[in-house]
């Protein structure tokens, strides 16, 4: 059996890149989802999901040199559940709320929205992780919102 998981949003913070012992690399970081909608008495909702997306091998290494803080993704992976729960990892927030996690390991990552003026990445840059070690494809051409097929 088999389950995919598809998100578009945007970077909470910077990635951060570790190595396993082994010396494989990993990079971790946020990603916001925002959906909204008109309540029935007219009112705007508001909901933002976030989720937290580790990329391995060379996919990890293309994502925390071009990802940053802020910038638009399209990640494509797995759901990864609590080893202890099989669902999201749930927890308290220091004022009492209760708090979940959404892990994803990615399979594809692809840049949305360039990464300001200082950005190395051309805007659309592609990266996939499609075997071990598969390095990103030729720059794709700006998405537009109204290109997304959703």
């Amino acid at each position: 059996m088999y389950h995919k998981v598809t998100i578009i949003g945007n970077l909470g913070g910077d990635p951060e890149m570790r190595y396993m012992q082994d010396g494989t690399p990993v990079t971790s970081f946020s990603v916001a989802t925002n959906r909204k909608w008109k309540n029935s008495d007219g009112s705007p909702g508001e909901e933002t999901v976030w989720f937290r997306v580790s990329a391995w091998r060379r996919l990890g290494e293309i994502c925390n040199q071009y990802l940053s803080k802020g910038r638009q993704v399209y990640v494509e992976g797995r759901l990864t559940p609590d080893k202890a729960t099989g669902g999201p990892r749930v927890w308290t927030a220091n004022d009492g709320t209760p708090r979940a996690s959404y892990e994803i390991t990615a399979l594809e990552v692809k840049f949305l929205s360039g990464g300001g003026p200082d950005s190395a990445s051309p805007s659309g840059a592609p990266a996939s992780s499609a075997g071990a070690s598969a390095a990103p494809s030729a720059p794709a051409a700006p998405v537009e919102e109204d290109d997304i097929p959703f």
